[in-house]
């Protein structure tokens, strides 16, 4: 098994919900720690296609395995959206509040306020290989933002299998319990473990 791995990420609020889950002896590098500055390519139309793009990126210039992730929030009354473009749907300056703000502003007056967040994670192994894991939970939009944790929509998505709280109610350790990215980020452990 690996004993460091990259996640091509410099979110403080995403390697310490990673972090947490990673099982002894298996140290998570961040961006900064293999000194990668630039902001990795996001091109794709899919969370598949941008989690995969990310990864190999840093596999190819920084000789690391590494693993990315895509995350994006798909709203039933919206038509999935805003998907892929959920950390911009606001705009390119990818405020948290602004994203929260447009999406309630969307949802006005919707009946159906039906969510789910996905997460896919892709992991470029050193060999050339790469190999994705994906992970959902499904819940409602509220009608206006609850909690002072978490980050991005987190203050306005009641997960289904919760007790009515939204995931920025939450502390760290129950949303791990159930969150998307946790069981994508599952999936990726039981592999190391079975490589």
């Amino acid at each position: 098994m690996l004993t460091q791995l990259c996640f091509a990420s410099n979110n403080a609020h995403k390697l310490a919900e990673i972090r947490p889950l990673l099982p002894a002896g298996l140290t998570l590098l961040s961006l900064a720690d293999i000194d990668c500055a630039e902001e990795l390519p996001e091109t794709q139309d899919t969370l598949e296609g941008n989690a995969r793009q990310k990864a190999e990126y840093v596999r190819q210039h920084y000789g690391v395995a590494c693993f990315a992730d895509d995350t994006g929030l798909e709203v039933t009354a919206l038509n999935g959206e805003p998907g892929v473009y959920s950390a911009r749907y606001a705009g390119p300056q990818r405020r948290a509040e602004d994203n929260v703000a447009k999406l309630l502003q969307e949802l006005r007056g919707a009946a159906d306020r039906s969510a789910r967040f996905r997460t896919v994670v892709a992991l470029a192994r050193a060999d050339g290989r790469v190999h994705e894991f994906a992970g959902e939970v499904r819940g409602h939009i509220t009608e206006e933002a609850r909690g002072a944790g978490g980050f991005g929509y987190d203050p306005v998505f009641v997960p289904a299998e919760g007790d009515g709280r939204t995931f920025a109610e939450m502390s760290g350790a129950e949303k791990n319990r159930i969150s998307h990215r946790a069981r994508a980020v599952a999936g990726l452990l039981a592999f190391l473990r079975s490589a």
